[in-house]
Protein backbone atom coordinates (compact mmCIF):
# COMPACT_ATOMS: atom_id res chain seq x y z
CA UNK A 1 0.00 0.00 0.00
CA UNK A 2 1.60 3.61 -0.69
CA UNK A 3 0.62 6.25 1.38
CA UNK A 4 -0.66 9.45 -0.24
CA UNK A 5 0.22 12.55 1.37
CA UNK A 6 -0.58 16.16 1.15
CA UNK A 7 1.66 18.63 2.74
CA UNK A 8 0.51 21.88 4.21
CA UNK A 9 2.76 24.43 5.43
CA UNK A 10 3.82 28.53 4.43
CA UNK A 11 7.59 27.87 3.93
CA UNK A 12 8.60 26.49 0.65
CA UNK A 13 12.03 25.24 2.33
CA UNK A 14 9.96 22.94 4.94
CA UNK A 15 7.65 21.69 2.38
CA UNK A 16 11.28 20.68 0.46
CA UNK A 17 12.13 19.39 3.37
CA UNK A 18 9.81 17.13 4.52
CA UNK A 19 9.00 16.06 0.69
CA UNK A 20 12.53 15.06 0.90
CA UNK A 21 12.59 12.69 4.19
CA UNK A 22 8.87 11.11 2.95
CA UNK A 23 9.77 10.80 -0.21
CA UNK A 24 12.68 8.51 0.50
CA UNK A 25 10.57 5.74 1.52
CA UNK A 26 9.11 3.54 -1.49
CA UNK A 27 5.73 3.33 0.05
CA UNK A 28 4.93 7.21 1.03
CA UNK A 29 4.07 9.58 -1.94
CA UNK A 30 3.52 13.51 -2.24
CA UNK A 31 0.35 13.88 -4.36
CA UNK A 32 -0.08 17.54 -3.50
CA UNK A 33 1.26 20.99 -1.34
CA UNK A 34 -0.51 23.80 0.32
CA UNK A 35 0.31 27.16 1.36
CA UNK A 36 -2.02 27.96 3.53
CA UNK A 37 -5.21 27.20 5.51
CA UNK A 38 -7.82 27.71 2.76
CA UNK A 39 -5.74 25.82 0.15
CA UNK A 40 -5.08 22.53 2.78
CA UNK A 41 -8.92 22.14 2.51
CA UNK A 42 -9.44 22.50 -1.22
CA UNK A 43 -6.35 20.51 -1.64
CA UNK A 44 -7.28 17.86 0.35
CA UNK A 45 -10.77 18.03 -0.82
CA UNK A 46 -9.56 17.39 -4.74
CA UNK A 47 -7.21 14.66 -4.04
CA UNK A 48 -8.47 12.78 -0.38
CA UNK A 49 -4.73 11.61 0.71
CA UNK A 50 -4.73 9.27 3.18
CA UNK A 51 -2.44 11.64 5.29
CA UNK A 52 -2.54 15.54 5.22
CA UNK A 53 0.57 17.00 7.15
CA UNK A 54 -0.78 20.27 8.49
CA UNK A 55 1.19 23.09 9.98
CA UNK A 56 -0.40 24.95 12.71
CA UNK A 57 0.71 29.12 11.89
CA UNK A 58 -0.38 29.58 8.18
CA UNK A 59 -1.77 32.76 6.82
CA UNK A 60 -5.44 33.23 5.47
CA UNK A 61 -6.53 30.14 8.16
CA UNK A 62 -4.37 28.54 10.66
CA UNK A 63 -3.65 25.11 10.53
CA UNK A 64 -6.06 24.18 13.97
CA UNK A 65 -8.73 26.15 12.72
CA UNK A 66 -8.54 24.22 9.79
CA UNK A 67 -9.02 20.85 11.15
CA UNK A 68 -12.37 20.47 11.72
CA UNK A 69 -13.93 21.64 8.11
CA UNK A 70 -11.26 19.12 7.14
CA UNK A 71 -12.85 16.42 8.98
CA UNK A 72 -15.73 17.59 6.99
CA UNK A 73 -14.91 17.25 3.64
CA UNK A 74 -12.08 14.72 3.67
CA UNK A 75 -13.31 12.06 7.02
CA UNK A 76 -11.11 9.67 5.34
CA UNK A 77 -8.04 11.73 5.23
CA UNK A 78 -6.11 11.29 8.92
CA UNK A 79 -4.67 14.46 9.93
CA UNK A 80 -1.34 15.07 11.63
CA UNK A 81 -0.34 18.31 12.78
CA UNK A 82 3.32 19.39 11.90
CA UNK A 83 4.84 22.28 14.21
CA UNK A 84 7.91 23.78 15.96
CA UNK A 85 5.35 24.33 18.31
CA UNK A 86 4.99 22.50 21.72
CA UNK A 87 1.95 23.94 23.65
CA UNK A 88 -0.73 22.16 25.27
CA UNK A 89 -3.54 24.04 23.94
CA UNK A 90 -2.35 23.50 20.53
CA UNK A 91 -2.31 19.69 21.25
CA UNK A 92 -5.67 19.96 23.25
CA UNK A 93 -7.25 21.31 20.77
CA UNK A 94 -5.88 19.82 17.67
CA UNK A 95 -6.73 16.26 19.15
CA UNK A 96 -10.11 17.34 20.41
CA UNK A 97 -10.72 18.33 16.32
CA UNK A 98 -9.69 15.46 15.14
CA UNK A 99 -6.36 15.19 14.45
CA UNK A 100 -4.60 11.56 15.03
CA UNK A 101 -1.27 12.97 15.27
CA UNK A 102 0.84 15.73 16.53
CA UNK A 103 4.43 15.97 15.57
CA UNK A 104 7.54 18.35 16.02
CA UNK A 105 9.42 19.44 13.06
CA UNK A 106 12.59 18.91 15.17
CA UNK A 107 11.86 15.50 15.19
CA UNK A 108 14.16 12.54 13.44
CA UNK A 109 13.29 11.99 10.06
CA UNK A 110 12.34 7.95 10.45
CA UNK A 111 10.24 9.19 13.46
CA UNK A 112 7.87 11.47 10.72
CA UNK A 113 7.66 8.69 8.14
CA UNK A 114 6.78 5.94 11.33
CA UNK A 115 4.06 8.62 12.18
CA UNK A 116 2.55 9.10 8.69
CA UNK A 117 2.38 4.81 8.32
CA UNK A 118 0.76 4.81 11.36
CA UNK A 119 -1.91 7.26 11.52
CA UNK A 120 -2.72 6.19 7.34
CA UNK A 121 -3.49 2.48 8.89
CA UNK A 122 -5.92 3.90 11.55
CA UNK A 123 -3.47 4.29 14.54
CA UNK A 124 -2.86 7.74 16.48
CA UNK A 125 0.87 8.90 17.14
CA UNK A 126 2.55 11.39 18.74
CA UNK A 127 5.73 12.83 18.79
CA UNK A 128 7.37 11.05 21.96
CA UNK A 129 7.79 14.96 23.77
CA UNK A 130 3.91 15.43 22.81
CA UNK A 131 3.34 12.16 24.58
CA UNK A 132 4.99 13.10 27.49
CA UNK A 133 2.83 16.40 27.57
CA UNK A 134 -0.12 14.76 27.20
CA UNK A 135 0.26 12.21 30.22
CA UNK A 136 1.68 14.84 32.57
CA UNK A 137 -1.22 16.74 31.42
CA UNK A 138 -3.60 13.73 32.58
CA UNK A 139 -1.86 12.96 36.08
CA UNK A 140 -4.20 15.62 37.23
CA UNK A 141 -7.22 14.79 38.87
CA UNK A 142 -6.58 11.18 37.41
CA UNK A 143 -9.25 9.75 40.26
CA UNK A 144 -11.99 11.80 38.71
CA UNK A 145 -11.36 10.77 35.42
CA UNK A 146 -11.26 7.36 35.72
CA UNK A 147 -14.28 7.14 37.70
CA UNK A 148 -16.17 9.23 34.74
CA UNK A 149 -14.12 6.78 32.33
CA UNK A 150 -15.84 3.75 33.78
CA UNK A 151 -18.96 5.53 34.05
CA UNK A 152 -19.05 5.93 30.16
CA UNK A 153 -18.09 2.49 29.29
CA UNK A 154 -20.77 0.82 31.14
CA UNK A 155 -23.31 1.16 28.53
CA UNK A 156 -20.50 -0.24 26.19
CA UNK A 157 -21.03 -4.30 25.17
CA UNK A 158 -18.09 -6.93 26.07
CA UNK A 159 -17.19 -6.65 22.25
CA UNK A 160 -17.17 -2.97 22.71
CA UNK A 161 -15.34 -2.78 25.34
CA UNK A 162 -12.74 -5.55 24.44
CA UNK A 163 -12.00 -3.18 21.66
CA UNK A 164 -11.53 -0.04 23.49
CA UNK A 165 -9.54 -1.65 25.11
CA UNK A 166 -7.44 -2.89 22.35
CA UNK A 167 -7.88 0.93 20.77
CA UNK A 168 -6.30 2.00 23.90
CA UNK A 169 -3.18 0.35 24.10
CA UNK A 170 -2.13 1.35 20.10
CA UNK A 171 -3.42 -1.00 17.85
CA UNK A 172 -4.46 0.07 14.23
CA UNK A 173 -7.55 -1.29 12.37
CA UNK A 174 -5.50 -3.61 10.47
CA UNK A 175 -4.43 -5.09 14.13
CA UNK A 176 -7.66 -4.73 15.48
CA UNK A 177 -9.35 -6.62 12.95
CA UNK A 178 -6.36 -9.56 13.06
CA UNK A 179 -6.85 -9.77 17.02
CA UNK A 180 -10.39 -9.74 17.05
CA UNK A 181 -11.02 -11.82 13.68
CA UNK A 182 -13.13 -9.32 12.18
CA UNK A 183 -13.12 -7.31 8.70
CA UNK A 184 -11.71 -4.64 8.66
CA UNK A 185 -14.54 -2.38 7.32
CA UNK A 186 -16.67 -4.18 10.85
CA UNK A 187 -13.96 -2.96 13.30
CA UNK A 188 -14.32 0.50 11.39
CA UNK A 189 -18.19 0.23 12.15
CA UNK A 190 -17.33 -1.00 15.71
CA UNK A 191 -15.25 2.24 16.50
CA UNK A 192 -17.62 4.62 15.06
CA UNK A 193 -20.26 3.27 17.32
CA UNK A 194 -17.78 3.15 20.33
CA UNK A 195 -17.45 7.18 19.39
CA UNK A 196 -20.88 8.15 19.50
CA UNK A 197 -21.83 6.13 22.49
CA UNK A 198 -18.74 7.98 24.36
CA UNK A 199 -19.64 10.71 23.06
CA UNK A 200 -16.31 11.65 21.73
CA UNK A 201 -14.55 12.63 18.17
CA UNK A 202 -11.86 10.42 17.49
CA UNK A 203 -10.12 7.61 18.01
CA UNK A 204 -7.78 9.26 20.56
CA UNK A 205 -9.82 10.54 22.87
CA UNK A 206 -11.96 7.32 22.52
CA UNK A 207 -8.48 5.91 23.70
CA UNK A 208 -8.27 8.26 26.29
CA UNK A 209 -11.04 7.25 28.06
CA UNK A 210 -10.67 3.41 27.25
CA UNK A 211 -7.23 3.66 29.05
CA UNK A 212 -8.30 5.42 31.83
CA UNK A 213 -11.07 2.55 32.44
CA UNK A 214 -8.35 0.38 32.42
CA UNK A 215 -9.70 -1.46 29.44
CA UNK A 216 -5.76 -1.77 28.41
CA UNK A 217 -4.76 -5.23 28.20
CA UNK A 218 -0.82 -4.94 29.70
CA UNK A 219 0.50 -6.79 26.20
CA UNK A 220 -2.08 -6.23 22.97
Amino acid sequence: MVVRVVLADDEGLVRAGVRAILTSAADVEVVAEAEDGIQAIEVTRQYRPDVLLLDVQMPNLSGLNAISRIREVAPETAVIVLTTFLEDDYIASALHDGALGFMLKAADPRELIDGVRAVAEGAAYLSPRVARRVIAGLGASRMSREATARRLVEDLTIRERELLGLLAAGLSNAELARRMHLAEGTVKSYISTILNRLGVRNRVQAAIIGHEAGLAPEEP
